[in-house]
Formats: C-alpha cells, sequence, structure tokens
C-alpha cells in the first residue's frame, strides 16, 4: 500500500486500485489535504495499468462524514471524479457507516455502489447553509422527488431505501461492503477496457449535468491547460524570443 498523501491510500492489485480516505479516528472527514489526497488519486488511477477503481472510506463508522466545518475545503470539486478529473474507468463506491455532504457526492459520481447494511447516506447542508452545488446533478440519478427531499428537508436514507432508489447496487451485511465491491470489480476487470471506457464515455453524455458540475469540468479543463508543460514552454519561449517547442503535454 502506498499513499497519494498522509489522509489518502492507493493499493493496486489485479488491475483494481483501491483508493481510501484513511482517516477513522476522524471520520475521514473531507479536508483541503483529503482533496489533494484524492484528486492525486485519480490522476494516478488514470496513468495506472489499473481498470477499475474502489473508493472506500477506512473503518466501518463513516465512508466520510462531510466537510471540516472549520475549515471548508470549497475546492472538494477537485476531488471528485468525472469533475474535478476526467476518468473514463469505472468507478465504485463502497459505503459503511455515515455518508453526509461531499461523502453522498462521491457517491452520485461513482459508477456503482456496494453498501454496508449500516450506511446512512444524508446531505445537510441546506441546515448548515453551506453548499457547493455538485449534490444537483443527484436528481439526474435518482427520483426528482427522492433527490429533493434528501437535499431540501436535510434528512437522510438508509441503505435499504438507497438500493430502492437506485442510488446503490449492492447492500450487504457490515464489514463485507469491501469485499463486495472487489468481487464486483474483479468482474469488471476481466471485460474488455474499451468497450467500458466507450460505455463510460457515452453515459456520461447521456446524464445531464447541474450548474456546479459544468462549471467545475470547465474550470478543471482550463487549469490543466494552464499549468501544462506546453504552457511553460509557451511563456519562457516568448521571453526568449525563440519559436516554441510544443509536446501536447
Amino acid at each position: 500500500m502506498s499513499s497519494v498523501s498522509s489522509l489518502v491510500t492507493y493499493e493496486s492489485r489485479d488491475g483494481i486500485a483501491e483508493i481510501t480516505i484513511n482517516r477513522a479516528e476522524k471520520y475521514n472527514i473531507l479536508t483541503h489535504e483529503v482533496v489533494a489526497g484524492l484528486n492525486a488519486a485519480w490522476h494516478r488511477f488514470n496513468a495506472s495499468d489499473d481498470k477499475v477503481a474502489i473508493l472506500a472510506g477506512a473503518g466501518d463508522k463513516a465512508f466520510t462524514a462531510g466537510a471540516d466545518l472549520k475549515d471548508i475545503p470549497h475546492d472538494f470539486w477537485r476531488a471528485v471524479p468525472g469533475v474535478g478529473v476526467a476518468v473514463e474507468k469505472p468507478v465504485i463506491a463502497a459505503t459503511a457507516g455515515l455518508v453526509v455532504g461531499g461523502g453522498l457526492v462521491l457517491v452520485q459520481f461513482a459508477d456503482l455502489a456496494v453498501a454496508a447494511e449500516n450506511t446512512v447516506l444524508s446531505y445537510p447542508e441546506a441546515k448548515v447553509g453551506y453548499s457547493g452545488g455538485l449534490i444537483s446533478s443527484l436528481a439526474a440519478r435518482i427520483p426528482h422527488k427522492v433527490a429533493m427531499e434528501l437535499l431540501l428537508v436535510g434528512g437522510s436514507i438508509d441503505a435499504k431505501r438507497a438500493y430502492e432508489v437506485g442510488l446503490v447496487n449492492r447492500v450487504v451485511p457490515n464489514g463485507e461492503h469491501l469485499a463486495a465491491a472487489r468481487e464486483l470489480a474483479a468482474q469488471i476487470a476481466a471485460n474488455a477496457p474499451l468497450v467500458l471506457t466507450m460505455l463510460k464515455r457515452f453515459v456520461g453524455q447521456v446524464i445531464p449535468k447541474g450548474t456546479s458540475e459544468a462549471a467545475a469540468i470547465g474550470r478543471a479543463q482550463v487549469e490543466a491547460v494552464n499549468t501544462a508543460a506546453d504552457y511553460h514552454e509557451g511563456i519562457a519561449a516568448f521571453f526568449a524570443k525563440r519559436p516554441p517547442e510544443f509536446t501536447g503535454n
């Protein structure tokens, strides 16, 4: 096992990446460091030979209890696969315990989800007076009225209800969510990578995108251009009064 930050681990085995928010004693809350670690993990996944990723939280008390309200990571969008980082390989969320705020966002943007029976999903930001808006895309993934109750009331749903409305694919006994996710990941990893990538890309074009999601995707793409090697080469060439040697990187 290796780390992409002190709070996010990345383990690769048999074509499957396991990305874990690793701060169980703090309910895996989302901090600036966790956001940076997840962003790095998605980039590493893209560059790897791994065919599918499992995203989990350490321990069985929380996938994540949401943002650190003492120092909210307003750049949370950077941590979300398909938003802050374009990810065209399948992602499976494996949850246990609390799935709060940004945790629910991570589950909604995963391609599949496996939940332990003790999973409780909630989005309480309306009660706190804070939201990044990415949660609005939930209404494109589960029934509208169910999504609106979660968002506007700020309540919660258990794993059984999440399964009933199509937010998770499997509900398993406590302690078995990772094993179930690994089994599902192994089945996916055995399939044709080009087909998986094409189908995920096509589905991404079908699912509507909310305002915050579209804005974050655009911002991520602009930042990728403006921090690339070609950007630095272009600026250096301008001041050196020489033709730039662009590489497409």
